[in-house]
């Protein structure tokens, strides 16, 4: 057996992600270590780690967003190389120099590459030089308010006002008339200047019915450059991912070569090293250029489960100065949908400590999670609880097999959005592979006052069961027991008979 390539990752992160490398970084013979802040303290991912540090408070800028505490960890715990995860520092160019200044690998892209594409508009002109298709639009921000007004007649409304560092969602406003641009560009600069300090913001036309595409790659030290398909993450609110899938029900072959070789060109074009995604929207034939991650991505597992390839395995790999692989042929079609600690109805964060906890499986099911019974949601962190992956020969098992894992997964004490993942899974508009990016709007989530009785009678009778016992009686032994999960079983159905 070969020696490791590296003896020690600190993994600069928390949750699933944390787990997902430890995992790897256990079958390749590397030690793992775990950084953790007081409200992690029980976590997971601390319990399944070879070494565990603790960096700080429970708030992300107290602890996970501390270069210097988690560059001591590193110290202290002698970790040859660090993995970001996503997140938090992963796509901080600081971090990845001073991990450079302190002699540890980091299992990402240069600081530089970092800089070139956290900065939208420098991320556009790269593109540009490129060759790869931008939205018409302007590369600068613009101050003077005469020219915003002349420059987005010339686009031509609609038009989207975008953060040029933004992400997540932030600083992002579409205006569809000149009566209401100025104001949205002070509200677009205000709200990028609170969420990045910096309030630059430039101009593109916004594309009708856009599809949300994105190319996988990973690119090694010697100019190779590998891309692993393509993803569709169209099922979105308020701009965040809800719903992925790959491959794209949408695209040609000859559309997928021609997006995965752009994706290629413009890494290459940064010098790139590690794992990144190159985002795309797509519409009508056409594709074009929306960002670049240079980072792991949440909705990795997918591709993952179509090409046979581990990704982490892949960072460690290249970081380390070996060539990339070259993509198998990939197989099948598989899905994943985020489970996040939300209310469904209006996504607002649903905090509290997890009571009962079912968790799906059978074949081609993959769960990604730091799920256990007594884990504290609390307000500190994204309320990403876990991300269910579903593989199969074909995209309407795979549809199938996805509705039948959320019907099998309970979780008591925090609501979640997978009613609303359901919902968009089981409509038409999504199996007949022909949505957009504003899918979910469409899909009235509202149900019908029955249901919404017998949720409630089930939510009331599963918190008292979080708490109690109750006891069988003899003469019932033969029945099923009573349970959070028959009651929530039985209101499902009805449910569904009812709409």
């Amino acid at each position: 057996m070969s020696p490791p390539l590296f003896q020690r990752v600190l993994i600069a992160n928390r949750g699933e992600i944390a787990l997902r490398v430890i995992r790897t970084a256990r079958e390749m013979g590397i030690e793992s270590v775990a950084v953790y802040s007081d409200a992690d303290r029980n976590a997971l991912h601390v319990r399944r780690a070879d070494h565990a540090v603790r960096i700080g408070g429970s708030a992300p800028s107290d602890s996970y967003l501390r270069v210097d505490a988690v560059l001591a960890a590193a110290r202290e715990s002698g970790a040859d190389c660090i993995h970001p995860g996503y997140g938090f520092l992963s796509e901080n160019a600081g971090f990845s120099e001073a991990c450079a200044e302190a002699g540890i690998t980091f299992l990402g892209p240069s600081a530089d590459a970092i800089r070139k594409m956290g900065d939208k508009v420098e991320a556009r002109r790269v593109a540009d030089d490129a060759g790869v298709p931008l939205v018409p639009g302007l590369k600068d921000d613009v101050r003077d308010d005469a020219v915003l007004i002349e420059k987005a007649a010339e686009i031509g409304y609609p038009v989207m006002l975008k953060a040029a560092a933004g992400g997540g969602g932030k600083g992002i406003r579409i205006v569809r008339a000149e009566k209401d641009l100025l104001a949205a560009a002070s509200m677009a600069r205000a709200e990028a200047r609170g969420a990045f300090g910096d309030d630059r913001v430039y101009l593109e036309k916004f594309v009708t019915r856009p599809r949300h595409v994105e190319v996988q790659i990973v690119a090694d030290q010697h100019g190779g450059v590998t891309a692993f398909g393509e993803r569709e993450c169209s099922v979105q609110r308020r701009h965040q991912k809800l719903v992925e899938e790959s491959p794209c029900p949408a695209l040609t072959p000859e559309l997928r070569a021609a997006m995965c070789e752009a994706a290629c060109r413009l890494a290459r074009a940064v010098d790139y090293v590690g794992a990144g995604t190159v985002e795309f929207l797509y519409s009508e034939g056409a594709f074009y250029f929306l960002e670049m991650n240079t980072r792991l991505q949440v909705e990795h597992p997918i591709t993952e489960e179509r090409f046979g390839v581990d990704l982490v395995r892949e960072q460690f790999r290249v970081a380390a100065g070996l060539p990339v692989c070259e993509a198998p042929e990939p197989r099948g079609h598989a899905i994943e949908v985020r489970v996040n600690a939300e209310d469904p109805d209006n996504f607002f964060p649903s905090l509290g400590r997890i009571r009962r906890l079912g968790v799906p499986g059978g074949q081609g099911v993959r769960l990604d999670s730091a799920l256990f019974r007594g884990l504290e949601v609390t307000p500190f962190y994204d309320s990403m609880l876990a991300k269910l992956v579903v593989h199969a020969e074909d995209r309407d098992t795979a549809i199938a097999r996805a509705i039948r894992a959320i019907r099998e997964f309970r979780i008591v004490g925090v609501t979640t959005s997978m009613p609303v993942a359901m919902r968009a899974l089981d409509s038409e508009e999504f199996r007949s592979g022909d949505y957009d990016t504003g899918i979910l709007e469409r899909i009235d989530r509202r149900p019908s006052d029955k249901v919404l009785e017998l949720a409630a009678l089930a939510a009331a009778v599963g918190k008292f069961l979080a708490t109690e016992e109750i006891p069988v009686a003899p003469s019932a032994a033969s029945r099923p027991p009573i349970s959070a999960w028959n009651l929530l079983d039985r209101a499902e159905r009805l449910g569904r008979g009812m709409r």
